[in-house]
């Protein structure tokens, strides 16, 4: 009983020690993270245009009733969760297929490895310009293999068509961030012992077999890792957009946050942009509670 309480003291001043040794992280944090959302959503609750400064008041919810009953908002929020769901797809398909190459090569690894991780070392930007002039319906790369091969007879302007401007912005992410699911898929396929393939080698299981009942189970949190990061990532697209498209033809391609920041820089109106930034991050909030979710469950 007396050493409980000539311990406690000693334990009172760790906990004090450690909380005054984190506070400067914590108020950082505060500060970077918190205080722009807080900012962002008082701004959505006011009418606030740069055109017009001298009407700026709180009007409450009125952006947000303003938001829902436009219907370019459902339009984006299609534009946008098809694009994520095709591209966070694509990109496991791919990724995955990256990681089991890297993780069977016996020869030339570091080459493998080293190509396949290049996509991801080059900025978005770049990315962005270097499909541009893939795609371009003009002298394009891909127009003129087209055309060599004898498959097409005029030039297919993809980045001005609705619905192939869509599928060329997803082919372009897809190559942009695969590399990142092959590469924590590879981390997770490393982990599995060899002795699984070696017992299921003896019980006579073909490829298929080991694939459904080995690797899948074996990489299945990594799997929900890369779709969770990925999923935030492809949700919050700008940049491919604004370089590639500006959201045509027709806003087919005009994303929530694009038309976010048409709103915020473009139209000036601080109020409305920061309504739908607010929207954006409260999808984001409950997509990351569903994966944090299914990582509870996982556990």
């Amino acid at each position: 009983m007396t050493l409980k309480m000539d311990s406690a003291p000693g334990v009172k001043r760790e906990n004090v020690l450690g909380l005054a040794l984190i506070a400067p992280s914590i108020l950082l944090i505060l500060f970077i993270a918190i205080f722009p959302v807080v900012r962002t959503f008082l701004f959505s609750l006011r009418y606030y245009n740069l055109t017009d400064p001298l009407n700026e008041r709180f009007i409450g919810f009125k952006n947000y009733v303003a938001l829902f009953q436009d219907s370019k908002f459902y339009e984006n929020f299609k534009n946008t969760m098809t694009f994520a769901l095709c591209s966070v797809s694509l990109q496991f398909v791919v990724g995955f297929t990256g990681a089991l190459l890297m993780h069977r090569a016996t020869r030339g690894v570091s080459l493998i490895r080293g190509a396949i991780l290049i996509p991801y070392a080059i900025p978005a930007v770049v990315v962005a310009q270097m499909f541009s002039f893939l795609f371009n319906g003009d002298f394009g790369a891909i127009n003129g293999f087209l055309k060599g091969a004898g498959l097409i007879e005029k030039s297919f302007p993809f980045l001005a068509r609705p619905g192939w401007a869509m599928f060329s912005i997803i082919l372009t992410n897809t190559w942009k961030h695969f590399p990142f699911m092959a590469l924590i898929l590879l981390s997770g396929l490393q982990t599995i012992p060899d002795e699984q393939y070696e017992s299921a080698d003896v019980d006579g299981a073909n490829a298929l077999q080991k694939f459904i009942k080995i690797t899948l189970p074996g990489v299945k949190p990594m799997i929900l890792v890369v779709l969770m990061f990925r999923t935030m990532g492809d949700i919050r697209i700008f940049d491919l957009v604004f370089s590639m498209t500006g959201g045509g033809p027709a806003n087919t391609t005009s994303t929530l946050l694009y038309q976010t920041y048409v709103f915020l820089f473009k139209d000036m109106n601080f109020g409305l942009g920061s309504t739908w930034s607010t929207i954006v991050f409260l999808i984001i909030l409950i997509l990351s509670l569903i994966y944090n979710r299914l990582f509870r469950t996982e556990d």
